[in-house]
């Protein structure tokens, strides 16, 4: 390739972003490639730390010497995406307390690194992620999750969170000083199993809530909010009485009465969506506890269930919350196969409700994915 052509006319913004893309110590081995990319890496617009499986440097100790160093050195210029992603976090975690090594030197380290990264001034990390486990096992048993600093993030600069695997707490969750935070994603985190959490992120545009252990989250107010996929199958919400009669259990005919808000958990958060997606479990027990203040979805346009709001001869969820949708263009249905095959066995009653003819006035699309 003829001298002053290809890569290497490029301006060093453009290469900064380029190195961005790359996995971290890739990024920084093109520091040999010449004179000129001795430092570009420094300036790289995005971080990305990837390890575990084989994937970079093999031992922890390696892993751990490389970060430390390398937010040491970087960044030189604002940082527009960081990830950090440890794909053998839990089997690290196993094999240090099966060595007698403290699992804790780990989580300091890691909880130092995503710490730094969003209190630093310079970096200014617009999109950050942060990913802990690779399976779908419960944290905390054969796969452990990374408990955050009991810490609330403080950032004018984030716009969007992506957490998998981790481990959160009440003070982490308030994100009211995170004025741009606007995409909020939580897979296959922990939340408390003793007492309700609350989420606070008044500029939130779209919320993913997916393989959520512990209680179910409170939802705040989110007057911003597009889009929401919710999905309560995983959580550990139900009624402590034994063969209670209370209007959250199945005896109860007392739904969508709409005599407040106070005692709802999501839908009251969720109610300003345009588009949402509300997975439920067997059991429905949260969902049935909001539909007993059911807000109005005065913006829902689109909505996707699952199997457990229609159960056979039961349909006063799905009812609800279709008379709380005045301007529903589009009702998806997902229901399984072999699920639905095992809810024609069982029995419930179907309470008319006024208005129900009224749910069809501008739903243009029904669909039934199967």
């Amino acid at each position: 390739m003829p001298t002053g052509s290809g890569i290497d006319v490029l301006p060093d913004e453009v290469l900064h972003h380029i190195l961005g893309f790359l996995e971290a110590h890739e990024s920084v081995r093109t520091c040999v490639l010449a004179r000129r990319w001795r430092h570009l890496w420094k300036s790289a617009t995005g971080l990305r730390v990837l390890a575990g499986n084989g994937e970079f440097l093999g031992s922890l100790e390696k892993v751990c010497n490389f970060v430390d160093s390398l937010l040491r050195h970087c960044p030189a210029s604002p940082l527009h995406t960081c990830e950090i992603r440890f794909t053998s976090f839990g089997h690290w975690i196993l094999t240090l307390c099966e060595g007698g090594e403290s699992e804790t030197r780990l989580l300091r380290h890691v909880n130092t690194w995503f710490w730094r990264v969003m209190a630093s001034v310079s970096c200014q990390v617009q999109v950050l992620r942060l990913r802990a486990c690779c399976t779908d096992l419960v944290p905390g048993d054969d796969d452990p999750s990374l408990a955050l600093d009991k810490r609330s993030v403080d950032s004018r600069h984030l716009t969007r969170l992506e957490l998998y695997g981790i481990e959160v707490n009440r003070r982490f969750l308030d994100f009211s000083n995170c004025p741009l935070l606007e995409h909020l994603e939580f897979r296959n985190c922990l939340f408390d199993y003793d007492s309700r959490l609350r989420i606070c992120a008044p500029s939130l545009v779209s919320l993913l809530l997916d393989y959520i252990w512990g209680l179910t989250p409170k939802l705040e107010s989110m007057p911003s909010l597009v889009k929401a996929v919710v999905t309560t199958e995983d959580c550990f919400d139900s009624c402590t009485v034994a063969n209670c009669h209370c209007e959250f259990c199945d005896n109860s005919y007392s739904i969508g009465d709409d005599t407040g808000s106070n005692g709802s958990v999501l839908l009251k958060g969720l109610s300003e969506a345009k588009d949402l997606a509300l997975i439920s479990g067997p059991d429905a027990y949260t969902f049935k506890v909001d539909l007993r203040w059911c807000p109005i979805f005065s913006k829902l346009k689109i909505l996707l269930l699952n199997e457990y709001w229609c159960l056979p001869d039961d349909f006063r969820a799905l009812v609800c919350i279709l008379e709380h949708s005045p301007v529903l263009e589009k009702l998806t249905l997902e229901i399984s196969c072999e699920k639905h095959r095992q809810q024609t066995e069982r029995k419930g009653t179907l309470r008319p409700m006024e208005g129900s003819a009224a749910i069809l006035e501008h739903l243009k699309i029904i669909e039934e994915d199967l």
